[in-house]
């Protein structure tokens, strides 16, 4: 099997000397190059063309940015970006995510070394992770993105749904939409969430996603939907026509008060390997609400989920997946159907209609 060839682009010395070594210290990753700047990298690869991409957000010459946008107009591949642990950092990724990232690596502003040392298996396994993501994919979802019909399409197939009094508008919900995603499922999330009406149902949602890169993707959403989206805070009410995002430091777990559903954040060791993790969400969902809730695992690495959806669907819940066509990596939704978890499998276009759908 012959080993993913990596490219690093930072024009930090010490964090191309990380990279080199957590690279060369894994037998399945190869390093092709590691340089300080983007031009450096374009001539590098008309002699080699790497696998995977790892790049630096702020550089001198041409920004990281530009350079990613480059690199999917001429020759798309995986791009993984390594940003700081801040809020400019953060929405810089964001967009980056939206202009064909496939994920994205944090490094603190002070204490880089120490901190990616500690976390080398962490990165070698997303660097692997978008090896094996399919940006061709991300493209397709792009341009999904872009139809400027996609709205009224789906709304003119939930006219029922539309019909009810706005008065409804963000009361209590007595349904629930548990959603988890890792890879590529930034922007499914965006795809899916924006062409949900006002009055769609409570969702509750996991992203894999480091502390403050959640808030800045929170509110990203927020400003392309018809829905509220927020990243959750401790005590949120489960609301129609409302998203909560799990911040990126914490599991978040269902919980029910009488007839009000509510989320608690917690601490805690990761579970699955993540933190916030989907199997937490998916297993309190399967108890406080059962067969009131559906569970839809999207796009991702791993397995993380799985047990979780498992457990949805024993306790009555109603559980999807999204296909492999239309899924950037077929890895958390495999896992969920290996194991009898999910009873509908569906491409990512048909994922809102299924939200808006369920309980009629």
């Amino acid at each position: 099997m012959s080993r993913i060839k990596v490219m690093v682009v930072d024009d930090s010395a010490v964090i191309r000397q990380v990279f080199t070594r957590i690279i060369n210290q894994d037998s399945q990753l190869e390093l092709v190059a590691a340089v300080n700047d983007p031009i450096l990298a374009l001539n590098r690869m008309k002699v080699m063309m790497p696998d995977v991409i790892v790049l630096d957000v702020e550089m001198p010459k041409m920004d990281g940015l530009t350079f990613l946008k480059l690199i999917m107009n001429d020759n798309p591949l995986p791009v993984v970006m390594c940003s700081t642990l801040t809020e400019k950092g953060s929405k810089t990724t964001m967009q980056a995510i939206a202009d064909g990232a496939v994920d994205f690596i944090t490094k603190p502003k002070l204490g880089a070394r120490g901190y990616l040392e500690e976390s080398s298996a962490m990165l070698a396994d997303v660097i692997k992770s978008a090896a094996s993501a399919n940006v061709g994919k991300l493209k397709k979802n792009a341009t999904l993105m872009s139809d400027s019909e996609k709205i009224e399409t789906l709304l003119s197939k939930n006219e029922v749904l539309l019909e009810k009094s706005a008065s409804s508008m963000m009361r209590t919900t007595d349904r629930i939409i548990a959603i988890g995603t890792s890879t590529g499922g930034t922007q499914a999330l965006e795809l899916v969430l924006s062409q949900l009406p006002k009055n769609a149902p409570g969702l509750v949602i996991v992203q894999h996603m480091p502390e403050k890169f959640t808030a800045a993707f929170a509110a990203r959403l927020d400003s392309v939907c018809q829905i509220k989206v927020k990243e959750a805070e401790n005590g949120d009410r489960v609301l129609q026509g409302q998203a909560l995002i799990a911040p990126g430091s914490h599991h978040m777990k269902l919980n029910r008060s009488g007839a009000r559903y509510f989320v608690e954040l917690k601490d805690g060791p990761l579970v699955s390997r993540h933190r916030p993790s989907v199997d937490v969400l998916f297993r309190s969902t399967a108890k406080i609400a059962g067969k009131n809730a559906v569970g839809i695992i999207m796009t991702g690495m791993g397995s993380d989920g799985a047990s979780g959806m498992l457990e949805m669907h024993d306790a009555g819940a109603f559980t999807i997946a999204q296909d492999e066509a239309s899924s950037v990596v077929y890895g958390m939704p495999k896992e969920a159907v290996k194991c009898g978890a999910v009873d509908r499998i569906v491409s990512l276009g048909e994922i809102p209609v299924e939200i808006c759908t369920f309980g009629e």
